[in-house]
């Protein structure tokens, strides 16, 4: 085929992603919604960098020879539109990336929070030497995955080899080779109700948005740990702090808000036994380049013809497989 045209959203030419030069590919830089108007016509590949999602639905009619798109991220709903994903237009994520590190951020909490740790730091940073309180244990507790995608099935698999048992929920009940059994939606509550600490890991998209609510909440074991990984979005914000402070939930650990980032009134820099970490736990020191061999790995399949990897449903919202 053609040497491919690649527009790259979120980028400027003097300050490229990491390793772009390697593509096999004539680039086009969009620093900005006018110039992504620009780079499209002609572009039959878009490299989602760092783009914001008005953008693209504003040059849209613009994009007619697109035919793939693949994104920095692990998420894609900050990328899709109705526009898109009606278009039939190919889209693959960063799957390979983020899970790991992201399934040791989650691990880290749990540790942090059953053992204490995370009182500890505030102790020191106010010289409080609060000594007689005991701690817990992470082998023999029980985690609840909601979200058994590539970053939930990671966090599983460091969970066991700490000790813990695990139960996995997602959108269909499905036996499954590595973990014996996924449940499904039908199973949520009586799942939630078991757990010790719950990782949701859901993408939003269609079903997932606010399922985090009240009656989810009610539904957890007294004193459980709650910590987010997926998005904002997928939890109502509100009940969980109302359960936070009537002891429901004894703790969270929270990488995603609804709003980012969270501004200095936000109700969560002062809600009690909370981590907030700001979007940052799948951010290692090099993640750029690793993202931008993912695209350039797709881009030689794509020019062969063969078939991309990470692909997402589009129409779901996330991830295939």
């Amino acid at each position: 085929m053609t040497r491919p045209v690649v527009a790259v959203a979120g980028a400027a030419a003097d300050e490229p992603p990491p390793g772009i030069d390697r593509a096999d590919a004539d680039l086009r830089f969009a620093a900005d919604a006018d110039a992504l108007g620009a780079a499209l016509p002609g572009a039959d590949v878009l490299f989602w960098w760092r783009g914001r999602k008005h953008w693209l639905e504003a040059s849209w009619p613009a994009a007619g020879g697109l035919r793939w798109i693949q994104s920095a991220s692990d998420g894609v709903d900050g990328l899709l539109f109705p526009e898109l994903v009606a278009s039939g237009v190919v889209v693959t994520n960063a799957r390979g990336v983020f899970e790991d590190p992201i399934a040791e951020w989650a691990i880290a909490a749990i540790l942090a929070i059953r053992t204490g740790l995370h009182r500890s730091i505030v102790d020191t940073v106010e010289r409080r030497w609060a000594d007689g309180r005991g701690r817990g244990r992470v082998a023999g507790s029980h985690l609840v995955v909601v979200g058994p995608g590539p970053i939930g099935r990671a966090t599983a698999r460091r969970a066991r080899d700490l000790g813990m048992s695990v139960t996995l929920v997602g959108r269909a009940s499905r036996d499954d080779p590595e973990f014996g059994r996924i449940e499904g939606p039908d199973r949520l509550y009586a799942s939630l109700g078991g757990a010790d600490h719950v990782l949701d890991a859901l993408p939003l998209a269609e079903g997932t948005r606010r399922l985090f609510d009240a009656e989810a909440f009610a539904a957890m074991r007294p004193g459980a740990v709650f910590l987010n990984v997926g998005r904002g979005g997928t939890v109502d914000e509100g009940a969980l702090r109302a359960a936070l402070a009537d002891g429901q939930v004894a703790a969270a650990a929270l990488d995603v808000f609804d709003d980012e980032p969270l501004p200095d009134d936000s109700p969560w820099w002062t809600a009690p036994n909370v981590i907030v970490s700001p979007h940052v736990c799948g951010d290692t020191h090099g993640w750029e380049a690793d993202a931008v061999g993912v695209f350039l790995d797709n881009l030689t399949r794509y020019a062969a013809g063969e078939p991309l990897h990470g692909l997402v449903d589009a129409r779901a919202g996330f991830g295939i497989g």
